[in-house]
């Protein structure tokens, strides 16, 4: 994700760092950014063993959870996170905890999934892809669209000071020659399996059976039309979505 610029992690000041705690870090996709920007000790945190194997291969880390960190109080300059308050249930917990490991600032990285725009050169793709994810969102037991203001309120909550907050759009582009996971892609829009997996949330919320059966339907044959453009390169995809940098004082 930050391959292309690290300009909105400016606000986190991993120059002056000497104790970093990814939290959620999963597999160390964050914590290894955090490690080639920042002169000190990066750790990442998270409750899945398996994902900490991998992120234990570039960076040190520890199992825990996010609302009970295994950490003394003032154990870091530095708290922060990516994409993981948006699956809590309770947000402003889990800030609050990082604002008691840490001695200086809290951070977090948070998408706003409502927000996701998408271009396509096939038609229906950008208004279906809308459709499953409203009906994704509505059924997911928390705020995954949550965003900066979301994210703001839980930092405000914490009692967090100079609270602050940036922008930064992750623009993600399918186009000729096309990767493997690309095609791998297209073949599962095409065969309905990637909605298939979001089925149970999606019925959790206001869609129906009937209503799923007819979107997977509609979506199959959009990805029919994703897999004819590709084998003639002529498909396009710009998918952006945006992110949010929010940072507080303790």
């Amino acid at each position: 994700m930050w391959a292309d610029s690290r300009e909105a992690l400016a606000p986190l000041a991993l120059s002056d760092a000497d104790r970093v705690l990814d939290v959620g870090c999963g597999t160390g996709e964050l914590t290894r950014v955090l490690a080639d920007e920042c002169p000190g000790e990066v750790v990442g945190v998270d409750a899945d063993p398996d994902l900490l194997a991998v992120a234990g291969e570039h960076v040190p880390v520890v199992a825990g959870d996010a609302t009970r960190l295994p950490f003394p109080d003032d154990a870091f300059d530095l708290v922060t996170c990516q994409a993981l308050l948006i699956n809590l249930p309770d947000p402003s917990a889990a800030v609050r905890e990082f604002a008691r490991v840490s001695r200086n600032r809290v951070a977090a990285v948070e998408p706003d999934n409502g927000a996701v725009s998408v271009e396509s050169t096939v038609d229906a793709e950008s208004r279906l892809e809308g459709r499953a994810r409203d009906a994704y969102l509505d059924g997911v037991p928390t705020d995954v669209s949550l965003g900066g203001a979301g994210t703001r309120e839980a930092f405000d909550e914490a009692g967090l000071d100079g609270v602050e907050t940036r922008r930064y759009d992750h623009e993600r582009t399918v186009a000729p020659p096309y990767s493997e996971p690309a095609l791998a892609d297209a073949k599962r829009k095409a065969s309905g399996a990637g909605l298939a997996d979001d089925r149970a949330t999606m019925l959790d919320g206001d869609l129906s059976p009937e209503a799923f059966d007819a979107l997977r339907s509609e979506w199959r044959a959009m990805g029919r039309d994703v897999v004819e453009q590709m084998r003639a390169g002529d498909y396009r995809r710009r998918e952006v979505v945006p992110f949010f940098v929010t940072v507080g004082e303790v």
